[in-house]
């Protein structure tokens, strides 16, 4: 790049990739920016920033060769690696808007999303891998654009050796890019030109595409990445999110390269090829912050202490929790047994709409308390709110309430694509003059919150409200019951009543002694209204791929209308839901004898 790029900042104008690329080149070409973490153990690929830009570079003229010009819509359809991220930036670079679609969503929901979106090409790769297993990218991105008439062009990299179908309008990716360019000078973009759109299921299961724009999103990254977790230049940041995910938009690309760091690609998963696959990657790359979520860690307690012990971690300084309230088990079995208790442990609250971290324990005053499973601190700028039933504020402390942003704050999404009218009804009109977040928060005796579950995992027993949440968090206290799910059913005498579904540890014997404890232990901590009134033990839950809990599912189970499950495509495994209507079958057969 020209020295001074900073004439891009002119009247307010800028360019994201030179923010996360050229500026660091100019000073250190070699530092490492990306580390691939790729699927096959032991096979990290080191990107420096010089690299990186090479690759953006190729990559961005070369789409726009092919005609993609400032403003139109990239869809990217791939896994985790250096080149889905130069996708990414290149697309920045030039101006287009990218929508990353997790490579592991269905050629129905990429069509959806797609046509929602109008882009023109999709960049892809012929295979993706992952846990060991191939997963066909290529003939999946095939099966959506037949139903995608803006789709001009199909970009196809080659993540493994295996031939693909190849027609009209596919055009080999790497071919191309060897023989483009490798300088692309950077669009002039306003400040609140849209970046990129990322779709994310609304409560109505019709996915929403936030925008995020240029210059407030990239700042605000930028700096909840660097205060949030303390990183220091030189620190290996070790974000395991996926880029299909507003986290690993955030926290593996945007944020990380805006401040110059070297930031790790998890191509894998935490149990492949054993469950120590995480702790053995932060021993060999020497990470010093490990960011992950609930799920990952409630999985891995499962498997006990030896696979953590036996890794060296003493490069970790920080450790992050992101995706879902973390219950108090797994925050104290990731800080005590992944941590040995020396690192700081960041429950960190935020959303895809609102771009960064929002509230979180960190940045605080040196050495300030943490406590376990609470979010705590709002972050610089963020300005949170309970509100009661009927629209007013709640003062005062160890109150509860929906949590709400009172101002506005540099990260926050501008609009829902094509829908601005959905954008406002959704997170402005329930409080007017506030940002709604649908997540209910208790705010303890010393102004902490902690955030408490979505308002729409609410039930009402008895009159009494509940969230879900809570009744979930109390019984995974229980040593044998790892994972916990609870959804209303409607009860004939108190309204709604609870229905868990629970995962047992292995070798647990007597089941039934364990739903008595379980019973007595959500007595004890919520109420005896808050009981649940059926336990149901499963083999797993219906989960996301990101690991989110499909509880709506779990509802149409114990509702009885399994004949309509709706969309189950976001599923990691889809089979789980004929298990579980199969253990549902049983057990009502039972409670009736």
């Amino acid at each position: 790049a020209p020295a001074g790029s900073a004439r891009w900042f002119l009247g307010g104008r800028l360019n994201v990739s030179v923010n996360c690329l050229d500026q660091h080149v100019e000073k250190s070409p070699d530092r490492v920016a990306l580390i691939w973490e790729r699927d096959e153990p032991g096979t990290a690929v080191h990107v420096t920033y010089r690299e990186l830009l090479d690759l953006t570079c190729r990559l961005a003229n070369t789409l726009k060769k092919y005609g993609i010009q400032k403003g139109d819509r990239v869809a990217i359809y791939m896994s985790v690696s250096p080149l889905s991220v130069a996708a990414m930036l290149a697309c920045a670079r030039i101006g287009a808007v990218h929508t990353v679609i997790f490579a592991g969503f269905s050629a129905e929901s990429l069509a959806g999303r797609i046509v929602d979106s109008g882009c023109k090409a999709v960049i892809t790769y012929n295979q993706g891998v992952r846990g060991g297993r191939t997963i066909e990218l290529k003939a999946t991105v095939d099966e959506a654009v037949k139903n995608c008439p803006s789709i001009k062009h199909v970009f196809v990299a080659q993540r493994t050796d295996n031939k693909v179908q190849m027609g009209d309008r596919d055009i080999p990716l790497e071919e191309e890019m060897s023989k483009a360019d490798s300088t692309c000078i950077p669009e002039s973009m306003d400040s609140e030109d849209t970046l990129f759109m990322l779709y994310t299921s609304g409560s109505t299961g019709k996915p929403k595409g936030i925008v995020h724009t240029q210059a407030g999103y990239l700042l605000y990254a930028a700096l909840t990445h660097k205060y949030v977790f303390d990183y220091q230049q030189g620190d290996v940041f070790g974000c395991v999110a996926d880029i299909g995910w507003i986290t690993g938009h955030s926290y593996v690309v945007y944020g990380p390269l805006c401040n110059g760091a070297t930031s790790v690609l998890f191509e894998s998963t935490p149990v492949y090829p054993d469950p120590g696959r995480y702790w053995e990657v932060v021993q060999r790359l020497k990470i010093n912050q490990f960011y992950g979520a609930p799920t990952a860690i409630r999985l891995l307690l499962n498997y006990g202490e030896e696979w953590v012990k036996k890794y060296d971690r003493s490069s970790l300084k920080v450790l992050g929790s992101v995706g879902e309230p973390i219950n108090k088990e797994a925050w104290q079995w990731f800080h005590q047994v992944v941590g040995e208790g020396r690192c700081a442990l960041v429950d960190t609250w935020w959303q895809t709409e609102t771009g960064g971290i929002c509230i979180a324990p960190r940045p605080s005053e040196e050495k300030a308390e943490i406590v376990p499973a609470m979010a705590m601190r709002p972050f610089f700028g963020i300005v949170p709110v309970l509100m009661d039933e009927n629209g007013k504020v709640i003062e005062g402390n160890d109150v509860s309430g929906a949590l709400c942003i009172a101002q506005p704050w540099p990260g926050m999404a501008r609009t829902i694509h094509g829908d601005h009218q959905r954008f406002i009804d959704a997170y402005f009109k329930a409080y007017p003059g506030y940002y709604f977040t649908g997540d209910g928060a208790y705010r303890s005796q010393q102004g902490y919150y902690q955030i408490t579950g979505r308002m729409d995992d609410i039930i009402n027993v008895s009159g009494h409200r509940l969230g879900t949440a809570e009744i979930e968090d109390a019984m995974a206290d229980h040593p044998e019951v790892p994972e916990t799910a609870v959804v209303g059913y409607p009860h004939e005498i108190k309204g709604e009543g609870a229905f868990a579904f629970i995962v047992l540890k292995e070798q647990t014997a007597c089941v039934d002694h364990i739903k008595e404890e379980l019973k007595a232990i959500v007595a004890s901590k919520i109420a005896k209204y808050a009981v649940p009134d059926h336990i149901l033990v499963v083999k797993r839950l219906p989960k996301t791929r990101s690991g989110k809990i499909m509880r709506r599912l779990l509802r149409k189970v114990v509702t009885e209308q399994s004949g309509d499950m709706g969309d189950v495509t976001t599923l990691d495994d889809p089979s789980v839901v004929e298990e579980i209507l199969d253990a549902y079958q049983k057990y009502k057969e039972k409670s009736s004898s």
